[in-house]
């Protein structure tokens, strides 16, 4: 696949640097952690990747895509997400996440 380009694992980062706060149409704020964040040269666009904070590591969990809008330091953590609405955007995502759950060297 020629599209994961910069896949950033964020496993090791300390807790400050990897987690983000979504606020849902209520108001309600619930803190999510990045699980890895790559770019697209083919959509032309950044990717970031979320799980719950509260998330068991030995538990299945469901994983929240987005596009992003780096903040002036290029961090996933502060910039804008957009949902992500075409088909072929959502399977290229799809392809990276799986390269990404089974590629020893990026999820040790």
């Amino acid at each position: 696949m020629s599209d994961n380009q910069n896949i950033t694992d964020f496993s090791n980062f300390d807790e400050d640097n990897r987690q983000v706060t979504l606020v849902d149409d209520q108001g309600n704020e619930e803190l999510y952690e990045v699980l890895f964040t790559f770019d697209s040269e083919d959509f032309n666009r950044s990717y970031v990747l979320l799980i719950p904070a509260d998330a068991a590591e030995d538990e299945e969990t469901d994983i929240y895509p987005f596009a992003y809008t780096p903040n002036e330091n290029g961090d996933a953590t502060d910039g804008e997400l957009q949902p992500i609405e075409d088909d072929a955007e959502w399977d290229m995502v799809q392809g990276v996440l799986d390269v990404f759950l089974n590629d020893e060297n990026l999820n040790n």
